[in-house]
């Protein structure tokens, strides 16, 4: 059976995504053959189909998924086929039916993850991962701001959060997305559609402010964001779904009260491979812990990943979206 995968040929809407026979060549050195049993669904991956990262055309999309070794290419070690792995830092075409991928970007997923928890978690979870525990540490009894409580990265932070023992505010867009992030971590939410999130952070916080935001959103909620802080606070600015952050003064850090802000990337934080393992390994023992729930809201066919997309950025998903080969 021949192998398949969605593909683009030009940046734009969710229309431009083919669903089209795949030539997959053997895996080269490094490479190792993976067949894939569950892609993830990310936010990235419609920045990259519109053209907001700039990829080299024709491409594949998504950047993580789960599956099976089938094949290993010369130099590979460690790595047999039958091995279960996932990856969240490859090449992208993680929306296929197989992939070849480096043999350093690839992590076990231990017996107790499934291989659509691994597909949901991994990308989203090292995200948190590093925003937790190496942008910012938190530190156990302090209060931080996340915004988009109820997206699949928010609620694994939520649920960290409150593993760490941190009190943590969400933004969230609906009284229903405030009870799923209120279920998964958060002790207050913030309506932003109806409510000033400054205004309402500084009365949960008596006035003080939070030492650290983490704000996924971009243009729409930027200096907003800073309001947020309390003096020579840090301001994560890590997505762009509302549109990228520009023209911004640095003069507004100083008159805020001496702020920090910082883009920080995943990549730049697992670049190691023992590092990423290592990450992995938490995230995924967290996982088998009952900790982190993994959240699975959407499940969509390979072949419907437009329609995925449309979901996503129409913000009528919760949690999770996994794609099914």
């Amino acid at each position: 059976m021949a192998e398949r995968a969605i593909r683009i040929y030009e940046t734009g809407g969710p229309e431009v995504m083919r669903h089209e026979e795949l030539e997959l060549p053997p895996p080269g050195p490094g490479e190792v053959r993976i067949r894939i049993t569950a892609a993830g669904l990310n936010f990235r991956d419609t920045y990259e189909r519109t053209g907001l990262y700039q990829v080299e055309l024709p491409t594949g999309l998504g950047g993580e998924a789960a599956g099976v070794v089938t094949d290993v290419g010369e130099g590979v070690t460690g790595l047999a086929p039958g091995d279960r792995v996932a990856h969240a830092t490859g090449p992208l075409g993680a929306y296929a039916t197989a992939q070849n991928v480096p043999a350093s970007c690839l992590v076990p997923v231990p017996g107790g993850v499934t291989d659509e928890a691994a597909a949901a978690v991994l990308l989203k979870g090292l995200t948190v991962w590093y925003l937790l525990r190496r942008t910012y540490p938190v530190q156990s009894g302090e209060t931080v701001l996340f915004h988009a409580a109820a997206g699949g990265v928010g609620l694994i932070a939520g649920q960290w959060l409150r593993h760490l023992g941190v009190r943590a505010i969400g933004t969230v867009g609906s009284d229903d997305k405030a009870k799923l992030a209120i279920e998964n971590g958060y002790q207050e939410t913030i309506l932003y559609r109806s409510l000033d999130v400054a205004k309402r952070v500084r009365e949960l916080t008596d006035g003080a402010g939070v030492p650290v935001v983490y704000d996924s959103v971009g243009a729409e909620t930027f200096e907003n964001s800073l309001d947020c802080l309390r003096p020579r606070g840090l301001m994560v600015s890590f997505g762009n779904s509302s549109g990228p952050v520009t023209g911004v003064s640095l003069g507004i850090l100083a008159a805020k009260g001496s702020l920090y802000v910082t883009r920080p990337t995943l990549g730049t934080y697992v670049a190691d491979p023992e590092e990423l393992r290592s990450a992995a390994a938490e995230l995924f023992g967290l996982v088998e812990s009952g900790v982190i729930d993994p959240n699975i809201g959407q499940r969509f066919p390979l072949a419907d990943a437009a329609d995925a997309h449309r979901a996503l950025e129409s913000r009528a998903t919760t949690g999770s979206t996994v794609l099914i080969p």
